[in-house]
């Protein structure tokens, strides 16, 4: 049974209207004119029935009839409807400007996609005069879990909205979906090749507004050779900027993403790119004392990275999944810290092994950073997916499968670290733009007495990734402040590293004497200017300090 005939079943009285339909969805499928016969055919209508339904379309004016061609196509009334029904979407009027300065800039159609129940449908395009542009047409539609446009959308929606589109999935499919539905989430825009062309690449970034004016996405398609890997991720941060303006427009999402202004154009002269790697989000480096190498990961262009120093390269591994920390472990092997929570890792097979994950209840929470203390117990915190929600908490995984939540509320979970002494533990909230400081007690893990060590003001940057050294100064990156600054354990500042990347993300203290700071840095969301000023943004830098690090603790499997 065709689905014409479905619906004819389901609604008694409208099988004419069903079989009008038919030919207008045949006609806007074929894309040009067709004969009667062709007509006849395709729709298998008894021939009385179909000349009686054109007659009365093209009266209306739905369908056009070439008579000296004695051929059918779509007529001007279903245009002006078109445009009627385009022009009530009012997030598509309000993507409209945006949409005619991204295909002007970028030389490449862009889109306006929203969704309709399970599908979404291309309600605006914007075709360059470049004649390499990809070919779009207003009305296009797909299904949305299986496409670029509508993953974006999906990606941005509470999990309950999205389990349906989901329900009729293999477990396999449903994982790879989800994995990459954290990804899209946790960069802010989905990067997909098309299904439908060879060799067409789709970024999409998504829209939304109050409740009755739907989801939408902002789309740009082109031919995959034309945009090289690096500027994937730089259309990504400009159509971020848009759908933000766009929703700013509508009183949805007004925040900007353009990072601070330089401080100064000094650089210190000691500091060295070791690896002009152009991370999107490098973080988590940590010295592996067993083996003289620094493992350090890219978070969401998930990758495991390795930087020998003795050879002066550095090996990526892609991951399948989101990764934002890797710890060596007692068993001479790696556990890796994901957003499938805790997995074992083996560097020489790049193979993992589910462990154990606290928050599998909460779909759109992921883990961020993480450390090993003297005792083998893992800390971690978590964070949302789009680190808009105060859903993080800090865990202390006293085994790796068991875990107990010490703290909670955190918007953006990030760096930790001990005092020599092991007597104070340090944890980040990057969102709050603040450092805090427990009482740390080694034996059981408790922490109490929090304070808020070291605050940050917006202009100053956000404190990131951090490292404790053997004298208890703590040296924090400060992501958007374009450097790395150290405190004294009075939280006095005694030193500060100008960095030629506005995002320094984290660091840690390596070499064989413990006395190599290790900076990593990402690029995510960066806008073209500044990466221009900034070439090596992403990139793994070292430099010599006076004070040697504390030695990397092992987890205890």
């Amino acid at each position: 049974m065709s689905r014409f005939d479905d619906v004819a079943k389901r609604f008694p009285g409208a099988g004419t209207l069903v079989k009008g339909i038919q030919i207008l969805e045949y006609l806007a499928d074929r894309k040009e004119s067709c004969s009667s016969a062709e007509l006849l055919s395709a729709t298998r209508l008894p021939k009385a029935t179909l000349y009686r339904l054109l007659g009365a379309m093209v009266e209306f004016g739905f369908v056009r009839h070439d008579k000296q061609n004695k051929t059918y196509t779509l007529g001007h009334r279903l245009i002006e409807l078109g445009h009627g029904t385009a022009g009530a979407h009012d997030l598509r009027s309000a993507a409209e400007h945006e949409l005619r300065r991204l295909a002007k800039e970028l030389n490449e159609t862009v889109s306006f996609a929203v969704m309709e129940q399970d599908r979404t449908i291309h309600v605006d395009v914007r075709i360059p005069s470049n004649p390499l542009a990809v070919k779009i047409d207003i009305g296009r539609n797909f299904e949305a879990i299986h496409s670029a446009s509508g993953q974006a959308i999906l990606a941005s929606m509470a999990p309950h909205q999205v389990n349906g589109f989901l329900a009729h999935l293999t477990a396999e499919e449903k994982a790879k979906i989800l994995a990459n539905f954290a990804i899209s989430r946790a960069r802010g825009y989905t990067i997909a090749e098309s299904k439908t062309i060879d060799g067409v690449l789709i970024i999409a970034v998504p829209v939304y507004g109050p409740s009755q004016m739907g989801n939408g996405a902002i789309v740009m398609t082109a031919l995959a050779d034309r945009i090289p890997h690096g500027r994937r991720h730089v259309i990504g941060r400009d159509l971020m900027e848009a759908a933000r303006r766009v929703m700013g427009n509508i009183g949805s999402a007004p925040v900007s993403i353009t990072p601070n202004p330089r401080r100064s154009r000094h650089v210190d002269e000691q500091l060295e790119c070791v690896s002009a790697a152009g991370a999107i989000v490098g973080e988590g480096p940590v010295w592996d004392h067993r083996t003289n190498l620094l493992y350090w990961v890219d978070v969401t262009a998930p990758a495991f990275h390795v930087f020998d120093p003795k050879t002066q390269k550095n090996h990526a591994t892609p991951s399948p999944h989101l990764v934002s920390a890797l710890l060596p472990s007692d068993d001479g092997g790696m556990v890796a810290v994901t957003q499938n929570g805790l997995e074992k890792y083996n560097p020489i097979t790049n193979a993992l092994e589910e462990l154990y994950d606290p928050e599998r209840h909460l779909p759109s929470n992921r883990f961020n950073d993480a450390k090993t203390d003297r005792n083998g117990r893992i800390w971690a915190g978590t964070m949302s997916l789009d680190a808009t929600m105060p859903s993080g908490s800090l865990y202390c995984f006293d085994e790796v499968t068991k875990a107990a939540a010490r703290d909670g509320g955190f918007q953006v979970s990030n760096g930790l670290g001990w005092s020599p002494d092991d007597k104070k533990f340090y944890f980040v909230d990057s969102a709050l733009g603040t450092v805090f400081s427990y009482d740390f007690n080694a034996k059981s893990g408790a922490l109490s007495n929090k304070k808020s060590f070291l605050v940050f003001e917006p202009h100053e940057g956000k404190p990131d990734g951090i490292c404790v050294d053997s004298a208890g100064n703590v040296w924090v990156a400060l992501w958007d402040g374009w450097r790395v600054a150290c405190y004294a354990p009075d939280g006095q500042l005694i030193r500060e590293i100008d960095m030629p990347v506005p995002r320094p993300t984290s660091v840690c203290l390596g070499g064989a004497d413990l006395k190599t700071l290790y900076i990593t840095s990402a690029s995510i969301r960066l806008p073209a200017d500044v990466l221009e000023e900034a070439p090596l943004s992403g990139g793994l830098f070292r430099i010599q300090v006076d004070i040697a690090g504390q030695p990397t603790n092992e987890v205890r499997l």
